[in-house]
């Protein structure tokens, strides 16, 4: 017996549902991956696939014989190969749905001014410094080693921190809605080799813990008194205090691609 609903087929809407589905899940994560390490790997892989398709047609026994036994392997060649992308979208997946955008939290009041400021005298000081804002994910692990602050925020105390003579100068500070939770504390270094090599080890660390978390992390250098914005792995580099704030607040209180793609209008990126 054949079912149909408005004239239509009920199984020919199940399997449109069914495609709709399959590929706004594709899309969604084609944006996750772009702009990301994981999406020169992609295309790699699509390579591997086209030519695993024409080897056989084209006689290339051999070829396709290699290609056929790594694509055995398959899942866990992505699982190693995009490990840190994996890691990342499931501690994700309980606090940011990975289909729909997140609706925007409430604003963080004055605290991207007061941490935006107090990084453009760091950076007019050449003091190295390193300040890590929460976002969705808990940090709590990361600040096991430094020691707790706990206290509200204002910018005597945070450039106090990195000043020289300070002892919590070397580590990060890290910040949750307006209060200063931790500082000294030490971050995750990151191994990406086709990260640049001018890069220091404040940049390494600040990078090792974008990929490990959502935090968003802003970073002076202490040679040249640069202010850089590292979010999710993605680089927004020769930053004046105007555009830092900019870019946290924009950051902070969204995540669709919509804002993504308006804030990189309005940063340097670099990667």
């Amino acid at each position: 017996m054949r079912h149909e609903l408005f004239g239509v087929s009920v199984s020919l809407l199940v399997q449109l549902i069914d495609i709709l589905l399959v590929s706004f899940i594709i899309y969604r994560a084609l944006l996750f991956v772009r702009g990301t390490r994981a999406a020169p790997m992609l295309v790699g892989l699509a390579c591997i696939a086209l030519a695993y398709v024409l080897a056989k047609p084209l006689g290339l026994v051999t070829v396709a014989w290699l290609i056929d036994n790594f694509l055995n392997s398959i899942i866990l060649v992505i699982v190693v190969i995009f490990q840190d992308e994996i890691r990342r979208t499931l501690t994700k997946v309980g606090v940011k749905p990975f289909l729909f955008a997140q609706a925007p939290r409430q604003e963080q009041g004055n605290t991207f001014e007061e941490i935006a400021v107090t990084a453009g005298k760091l950076s007019k000081a050449k003091l190295g410094s390193l300040i890590v804002i929460r976002r969705d994910l808990g940090l709590e692990e990361f600040m096991e080693e430094g020691v707790v602050i706990n206290a509200e925020l204002s910018r005597k105390l945070l450039y106090s921190i990195f000043v020289k003579e300070s002892p919590l100068h070397d580590g990060a500070v890290f910040i949750e809605g307006h209060r200063i939770k931790a500082a000294g504390c030490v971050l995750p270094l990151s191994f990406n080799p086709d990260l640049d090599p001018n890069l220091g080890t404040r940049h390494r660390a600040a990078l090792g813990l974008t990929e490990r978390s959502d935090a968003m992390v802003i970073v002076v250098s202490e040679e040249s008194g640069s202010i850089t914005l590292i979010i999710e792995g993605r680089f927004y580099r020769n930053l004046d205090a105007a555009a830092l704030q900019e870019l946290l607040e924009r950051n902070f209180s969204a995540h669709s691609p919509a804002t993504k793609r308006t804030v990189l209008a309005t940063g340097k990126e670099a990667s």
